[in-house]
């Protein structure tokens, strides 16, 4: 747990974006388009696992969630508002006074830290559910990456990851269509070849100690604007879960 996951070049990229994470119109504006697909995913996967009904007022209420790469907060917010005790860690300073002072605006007590992963798991921290949303293709070494989103889990916790699949349709869409052609994304905002196939993100999954159990693509609609899941298509973005062993 001693190699830092941390590109100091990527952070940069976001964090100068900090004050825009919460402008649906803005540069994150992909990102809130995407939100209610994966949240949906999420979600499904936590009330599974932990055998929670979706429809109570605070389904995820005594669990505890941490975000890794948390943003400004898309998906901390709404995880806290359906009662998981959440902690939101982000390598970016700015990043994280933006999430705090929103969070803050909103009424939610979130645990937002500018730490990374490993140095989290360092201190012994262990939670029900981590998340590590859209920053697999930014991390220094995935492998190290990995271990510590495993470190942090629980012994019968999940690690749930989303990131973009090292495809053709992945290059013209997230690259050439969101950087080029929509300018959805500033260009240079990703780098193809950091994308990770599901195969290697299961394979660096075991790797670490977990067990993947299940993938799910996530689909744009260009006549709607919006994602849908979807169990065949993961040649874009995708979503894998993957248990911690119970000891």
């Amino acid at each position: 747990m001693t190699t830092s996951t941390i590109d100091a070049a990527e952070v940069a990229k976001f964090e100068a974006m900090a004050a825009a994470w919460w402008d649906p119109r803005g540069e994150a504006a992909p990102l809130h388009r995407l939100n209610p697909c994966r949240l949906d995913y999420i979600c499904d996967q936590i009330a599974a696992q932990f055998g929670r009904d979706r429809r109570a007022p605070a389904p995820f209420d005594g669990l505890s969630l941490v975000d890794v790469g948390c943003g400004g907060g898309l998906v901390a917010e709404p995880m806290a508002r359906l009662g998981a005790r959440v902690t939101g860690l982000d390598a970016s300073g700015a990043t994280v006074d933006a999430a705090r002072l929103h969070a803050a605006g909103q009424g939610l007590e979130i645990d937002y830290r500018a730490e990374t992963a490993e140095a989290l798991a360092a201190s012994g921290a262990r939670f029900d559910v981590v998340l590590a949303l859209e920053i697999v293709e930014h991390v220094a070494d995935v492998g190290a990456f990995l271990d510590a989103l495993a470190a942090l889990a629980r012994p019968g916790g999940l690690v749930i990851l989303s990131t973009l699949n090292r495809t053709a349709a992945s290059f013209a869409a997230a690259i050439v269509g969101a950087e080029y052609v929509l300018r959805w994304l500033p260009r240079g905002t990703h780098d193809w070849r950091r994308f990770v196939t599901p195969d290697a993100l299961s394979a660096a999954a075991a790797r670490a100690g977990l067990s993947p159990v299940d993938r799910m693509g996530m689909v744009f609609n260009p006549l709607s604007g919006d994602f849908r899941l979807s169990a065949r298509d993961l040649s874009v973005n995708y979503l894998l879960t993957a248990e911690k062993p119970a000891a």
